[in-house]
């Protein structure tokens, strides 16, 4: 079909479509995840769901990219915008290797690189090198982004090392100027030339300091891209371990957060201390900034996947829980 047309009589594709295409895709996988997770709640319960979250992401973009660019099929976005990938090498649609490959790599890469950060214990070389190159990939497709806005091909990282561009089948009209992003490339050089200076700053004054007279502020300041801070205390060491059957991970009497005698509160008043994420009586009780209580475990593995108030949906900044011991 594809490969039995001449693909040079087709015009590349302009970056507009490339970024609307991208934009759906992005929008479809995430309406894909947001059904799934609510089906998967009403049956498993939210602290399952906390906990397999990462699964079901990859999961769902399996699916997707499989079910299109596995096929060799358009994704949503390349149909909505009426275009096609096409190898720059050969001028033909992409062989299977590189079809799978664009399926496979910006999925499991990612998932695995968390998991085994995860796994390996903090203080190892190996899990420090891990857990810092997402943050490298990160930064190569910021830098990738910024060459598409200006030359206008390969939007993202894996297509640019695969060679595979996008053609339309839609003719050029000779009076219609197609828009131009230079601008937003320059924009975004620009600022990942301040993240560099910043980076360049942060480690003179790390360097700057003694080793074995380094204060908490300077030990914040270096790991402040790896953890996230309340009071000086990283978020790490404040959480339990989270049940996957949806149970609570310590029962409400047990709870060593409040001062309170939870066995001596009345059973109509206790029905109001249920967290809203869990369903259960609120253990290690916290209060969001818009003043709505959750548990601990539950909110903060809720914000790190959505950050917004679940009740409220009001923005939601971990470093701005505020633990209530008296509840």
């Amino acid at each position: 079909m594809m490969g039995s047309i001449r693909l040079s009589s087709f015009p590349p594709a302009q970056q507009a479509q490339i970024i609307r295409s991208n934009q759906r895709d992005v929008f479809q996988v995430s309406s894909l995840r947001e059904q799934t997770e609510n089906v998967l709640r009403s049956y498993l319960g939210t602290r399952w769901l906390t906990r397999w979250d990462k699964e079901i992401d990859l999961v769902v973009n399996l699916v997707y990219y499989g079910l299109t660019v596995g096929l060799a099929t358009q994704t949503l976005g390349e149909e909505y915008t009426d275009i096609w990938p096409h190898s720059a090498h050969s001028d033909k649609p992409p062989p299977r290797q590189h079809r799978a490959a664009l399926v496979f790599v910006p999925t499991l890469a990612p998932y695995v690189l968390s998991r085994s950060s995860s796994a390996l214990p903090q203080s190892s070389r190996l899990g420090l090198i891990l857990r810092r190159l997402p943050k490298v990939i990160e930064l190569a497709s910021e830098i990738n982004l910024a060459i598409f806005y200006m030359r206008g091909t390969y939007y993202s990282l894996m297509k640019r090392a695969l060679g595979i561009r996008y053609i339309s089948s839609t003719p050029d009209h000779q009076n219609a100027r197609p828009p131009s992003y230079s601008l937003l490339g320059v924009l975004l050089t620009v600022r990942l030339l301040y993240r560099l200076i910043t980076f360049v700053r942060s480690m003179s004054v790390a360097n700057s300091s003694h080793p074995e007279s380094v204060s908490a502020k300077g030990k914040r300041l270096a790991d402040i891209s790896e953890e996230t801070f309340i009071d000086d205390r990283p978020v790490t060491t404040m959480l339990g371990p989270t049940n996957p059957e949806g149970e609570p991970s310590v029962p409400a009497e047990e709870d060593e957060y409040t001062i309170l005698d939870v066995s001596q509160i009345p059973e109509n008043v206790r029905a109001g201390r249920n967290c809203t994420l869990c369903l259960e009586e609120r253990t290690a009780s916290c209060a969001t900034e818009c003043g709505h209580l959750f548990c601990w475990d539950c909110i903060v593995g809720w914000g790190r996947e959505k950050p917004e108030c679940p009740l409220c949906r009001q923005s939601l900044d971990l470093t701005r829980l505020l633990p209530v011991y008296n509840l």
